[in-house]
């Protein structure tokens, strides 16, 4: 037992196997709730909200009414995903005693994470939707703009590595006195009884949203726990799915991912099917291309995407915290100039939303998607295997560096 505990707390997850879960459950999740797992567009009402408390009327904002401000982020289920998603990796983080306060060396992190979390938030919400409803859970929807979102991340992630790699962005190197590595204490094991009491609570909470008969919350309370355990146990960001291909060539994220979203399409597609559903799909326009550019630029800017922020941040890593702050504002200033600064008109109003399933049939769709899927592995497969230190660096190569 002891063995098997270690296991499940102390070693992380399989990637593969933690995508293919996560894409089961999305798809059920759907199945459910008529609704897609996602966070940014939740991030935003947060902050319509925040304008609320000081005294911003924001009642004719074009944005707000089409994600709808209905409620309080506690009565809602978009909110529980991502309160839900926050208590399930600090529960992770806390029975594997793996909390602790980490401040970044170079003080101007902060700032930049600020910097890149603003440009992730106005570009996920820009494309209607960031690395889950425009990506990953937008694929198995069979919606056309998010392939064109991927594409635009793609391309906007390599742009943000090559501003990263810059020695003005990078600034100079710290430098500590001594030669010699500390001598690490081992922690006292309090955080996993932390965390005991907190799964306890939250389970009660669970119930009682069941027993007042509040079932949705009570279902999106468990699935955002569920989805934040799944990607803190598999270290799941989609920054290094893209970010980590450019810069070193390794594609473990990059073909996880991809296997979870054809997993996911193949069981959304059956629950569609089977219950009549409408499948969700978004804008395709040039919003979304780039929206997608956007987003992808400030992801590797801000050092991870949404759900990576969520549980770097749960494990005590600060720099995250202005960079979902940054999420946060990005989105909100994505919704003033919606409509005020011409942004629907300019780059939204002449697309229109494109499903697959529409324009080519249930098979069809999935086949088209699958074999995307697959090419997208199987490039990963063969760049993983002929770029050694990324882009510019044949495998096997040696580069003098001046």
């Amino acid at each position: 037992m002891a063995i098997v505990l270690k296991k499940v707390f102390n070693q992380y997850w399989s990637p593969y196997i933690v995508m293919a879960v996560a894409g089961i459950l999305s798809a059920v999740y759907f199945g459910i709730t008529k609704t897609v797992w996602a966070v940014t567009g939740e991030f935003t009402r947060l902050g319509g909200h925040i304008l609320e408390l000081f005294g911003v009327d924001i009642s004719d904002w074009a944005y707000f009414k089409l994600i709808h401000m209905e409620g309080t982020t506690f009565t809602r289920t978009d909110g529980w995903i991502v309160w839900g998603m926050f208590i399930g990796a600090l529960l992770m983080v806390l029975f594997s005693n793996n909390f602790k306060i980490r401040m970044p060396r170079q003080k101007r992190r902060l700032f930049q994470g600020l910097i890149g979390g603003f440009v992730a938030g106005f570009g996920a919400r820009m494309a209607l939707g960031c690395n889950l409803a425009a990506f990953f859970t937008g694929v198995p929807q069979f919606s056309l703009h998010s392939w064109i979102f991927i594409v635009a991340t793609a391309v906007g992630t390599f742009g943000g590595a090559k501003i990263v790699n810059t020695s003005w962005w990078k600034g100079k190197p710290v430098l500590q006195k001594g030669n010699t590595a500390s001598i690490v204490k081992e922690r006292k094991q309090i955080q996993p009884y932390i965390g005991a009491v907190l799964a306890l609570a939250y389970a009660l909470l669970i119930i009682y949203f069941y027993a007042a008969g509040k079932n949705m919350l009570g279902t999106a309370a468990l699935f955002g726990a569920a989805f934040g355990i799944l990607i803190e146990r598999g270290q799941i960001c989609f920054t290094s799915a893209f970010r980590d291909l450019w810069i070193s060539g390794r594609a473990t994220m990059t073909k996880a991912i991809t296997l979870g979203m054809g997993v996911s399409s193949i069981v959304t597609l059956i629950i569609i099917l089977v219950n009549g559903m409408d499948p969700v799909t978004k804008m395709a326009a040039p919003s979304t291309l780039i929206g997608g550019l956007l987003f992808g630029v400030g992801i590797v800017m801000a050092g991870g995407c949404e759900t990576g922020m969520m549980y770097r941040l749960m494990e005590g890593q600060v720099i995250f915290l202005p960079v979902f702050i940054g999420n946060i504002a990005g989105a909100t200033v994505l919704a003033y100039g919606w409509d005020h600064l011409g942004i629907y008109n300019a780059l939204v109003k002449m697309g229109k939303p494109i499903n697959l399933i529409e324009v080519m049939g249930p098979a069809w769709a999935l086949i088209s998607t699958l074999v995307l899927l697959a090419a997208g592995f199987l490039i990963a497969v063969i760049w993983q295997k002929n770029y050694r230190f990324g882009v510019g660096f044949k495998k096997g190569e040696t580069k003098h560096v001046h």
